[in-house]
């Protein structure tokens, strides 16, 4: 083997670690849509060029994605289903929680993930963006449901 097929390999022995410890976190605290998403995002990040998470423990990359899901549709409110808090996703994969926080925000950043993201947030979130029915027109912000 050579060392690019030795990363390839890397890459997917680690995305399938990884998308067995969210699946597993996902099957026993949330839902299957959280479980889809975190492995739609494991893998979009395995085709990065540099695969963030080849280094470091593996769990605080598990723990770091389903975070970083949480945090744009909103898994840490409580008036929110299903609910949990960044404790929680820590004390499970037994992880730092300032890490977490760290590589979370890294994640986010990486892939542009924002509040009612198309990509990855949950159907209840799209359902219910503020911003769904605007656009902008000749300038102007609009409501398309009164064009």
């Amino acid at each position: 083997m050579n060392k690019n097929e030795d990363v390839k390999y890397l890459v997917k022995e680690r995305t399938q670690e990884l998308i067995n410890l969210t699946t597993k976190f996902c099957d026993e605290h949330l839902d299957v849509e959280y479980k889809q998403l975190s492995e739609k995002l494991i893998l979009k990040m395995s085709r990065k060029r540099n695969a963030p998470f080849l280094y470091g423990q593996i769990e605080i990359w598990a723990a770091a994605i389903i975070h970083a899901l949480g945090r744009i549709n909103f898994l840490f409110d409580k008036s929110f289903k299903p609910y949990t808090s960044v404790d929680d996703i820590c004390n499970y994969f037994k992880v730092s929680k300032s890490t977490v926080s760290q590589k979370a925000k890294l994640i986010r950043e990486m892939l542009k993930m924002t509040y009612w993201d198309d990509e990855f947030s949950t159907t209840h979130m799209k359902k219910n963006n503020p911003l769904a029915h605007f656009a902008m027109v000749n300038g102007y912000i609009v409501d398309t449901r009164t064009l």
